[in-house]
């Protein structure tokens, strides 16, 4: 962990409960070193690593990491190959069970490598019962796959009787979604100095506070996800009402 005199102090009765990442820098951090992009993402995992332990030390309850986008099956195969094989040796036991993490993966699944398939079923169904936390992977995933995934449910379920066209409100919506499960993220972070969003929880950040940084993910460390955390803290979320009707609930 990080020296503690480098970590910002927390409110720990504010700690965003559900924590979205889009983990990026990992090709241009191995880049700028004189390595290929797969040493990057391997030095990529490790980070994984260090901020779900910290996360669940801290009493975030989600974390969702982007980790491979529907846009990202158009990249050399020889990345895509690498990547997909990191996802079989990140699924390490000790991770999860030692924290008590629960796994769950969000995405069109049915793209992946069989095996690559079988070993994250394998995963979930062996964290099932951990309750500390519970660490989602984007895998194959992207927002628009999303939406328009939950648009033809929604509209078969319309054709077949089984649902009327008043019935679809946002509640309804949210509920055909692969992350209905879990609640939306309070925060999201973008790592490696991109400030956009890259097609990731469109739906669910509507509200969600937004935090950047110019650090590589595999730079990133505890006290660079502390000061994420403490921005996050110094805002107020007004959810489109205005300060004053904040201060007066909170009263």
């Amino acid at each position: 962990m990080t020296d503690n005199q480098n970590i910002i102090p927390l409110d720990m009765e504010r700690i965003p409960q559900h924590i979205a990442i889009i983990m990026d820098g990992n090709g241009r951090w191995a880049t700028e070193r004189g390595k290929e992009r797969s040493y990057g993402h391997q030095a990529g995992v490790e980070s994984v690593r260090r901020i779900t332990s910290e996360c669940t030390r801290l009493g975030v309850k989600y974390l969702t990491l982007y980790t491979f986008s529907t846009e990202n099956w158009n990249r050399p195969a020889d990345e895509v190959a690498a990547l997909m094989g990191l996802v079989l040796t990140a699924l390490e036991d000790e991770l999860f069970m030692k924290n008590d993490v629960r796994f769950q993966v969000i995405g069109d699944i049915d793209r992946l490598p069989e095996e690559v398939q079988k070993k994250l079923q394998e995963t979930i169904d062996h964290t099932a019962d951990n309750k500390a936390m519970t660490m989602v992977i984007a895998l194959s995933y992207s927002s628009r796959w999303e939406i328009t995934k939950a648009v033809k449910e929604i509209s078969t379920l319309v054709a077949e009787g089984k649902a009327k066209a008043d019935d679809i409100n946002e509640d309804f919506i949210s509920k055909h979604l692969v992350t209905s499960f879990m609640p939306d993220p309070d925060l999201l972070i973008r790592t490696g100095g991109e400030l956009r969003i890259s097609n990731y929880l469109l739906w669910q950040i509507a509200y969600s506070e937004l935090y950047f940084c110019d650090t590589y993910w595999p730079d990133f460390a505890e006290a660079d996800l502390h000061k994420a955390i403490a921005s996050y803290q110094s805002r107020q979320r007004r959810f489109g009402k205005t300060e004053e009707q904040v201060e007066q609930e909170k009263n």
